[in-house]
C-alpha cells in the first residue's frame, strides 16, 4: 500500500516494517519485550508436545506485549491453540488445508522465490507474500540465487496491494533500500542472531523501524 511515491502507508495486515524471525519461545520471551511489534516463531525439529508448548508460550508472551505472532509451518497446532497468523513455505503449503485455515479466519503468509511460486501463493489467497533471498544469507544454503532489489519491484507490480515481505541478507544498512524498492517489511534472522549482543542489535533495528514508520506517516 503506497501513500506517495516510494513510501508505503501503515500496513493493515499486522506486519511491522521490522519482522524478526526467532527459533523458539525462549527467544520470543527474551526479545519481544524489547518492543517488537511483529515476530515469527520458526520451530525446527521439535517434538509434537514441544511444538504445542512453545506456540502456547509464544502466544501468551505476544498477547501480553501487544506483538503480532506468526507461526511458521505448524498450522494445525497453531489453529488449535488460537493463533491468528500462519506462515507456510511452498512445500508445507502443498500439503496444508488452506480452506481450513481461511475458515478459521487465520491470516496466511507464503514464501516465494520464483514467478511460478508467486502464482501459487496468490491463488491460495496469501495475506502477505515473502520474497527471498534478496541477498546471500549465511544462515543456510539456498538453492536460489539472490533475488536483488529489482525483483522486489517486479513482485510489487504483480501483487498490487498484497503486503510484501523481503528476506535474506538484510541489515539495517540495507533495509531502507528494500523498503524503497517496494517491500512493506524486512524479515531478519541472521543479522541479530549471529551478533555478539543480539538484544543490542535488536535495539539498532528498532531505531531503524521507528524512522521507517515515521517516513510512512
Amino acid at each position: 500500500m503506497t501513500s506517495r511515491a516510494g513510501v508505503h502507508a501503515p500496513n493493515p495486515e499486522g506486519l511491522d516494517v521490522f519482522y524478526p524471525i526467532l527459533p523458539d519461545s525462549a527467544w520470543i520471551a527474551r526479545l519481544v519485550p524489547l518492543g517488537l511489534r511483529t515476530v515469527q516463531l520458526r520451530l525446527k525439529d521439535a517434538s509434537p508436545d514441544d511444538v504445542r508448548r512453545q506456540i502456547a508460550e509464544s502466544l501468551a508472551i505476544c498477547k501480553a506485549e501487544g506483538c503480532q505472532l506468526i507461526v511458521n509451518d505448524y498450522w494445525r497446532e497453531a489453529l488449535a491453540l488460537g493463533a491468528d497468523y500462519i506462515h507456510l513455505g511452498q512445500e508445507d503449503l502443498a500439503t496444508a488445508d488452506v480452506s481450513e485455515i481461511k475458515r478459521a479466519g487465520t491470516r496466511l503468509g507464503i514464501s516465494t522465490h520464483t514467478p511460478e511460486e508467486l502464482d501459487i501463493a496468490l491463488a491460495a489467497g496469501a495475506d502477505y507474500v515473502a520474497l527471498g533471498p534478496i541477498w546471500e544469507t549465511r544462515l543456510k544454503a539456498m538453492k536460489w540465487a539472490p533475488q536483488g532489489l529489482d525483483r522486489i519491484g517486479e513482485w510489487r507490480r504483480r501483487i498490487g496491494a498484497v503486503p510484501l515481505v523481503a528476506i535474506g541478507g538484510i541489515t539495517p544498512e540495507r533495509a531502507g533500500s528494500v523498503i524503497d524498492a517496494g517491500a512493506d517489511s524486512a524479515a531478519v534472522i541472521t543479522d541479530f542472531m549471529t551478533a555478539a549482543d543480539p538484544a543490542g542489535r535488536i535495539a539498532t533495528w528498532l531505531g531503524w523501524a521507528a524512522a521507517a514508520r515515521a517516513r510512512r506517516a
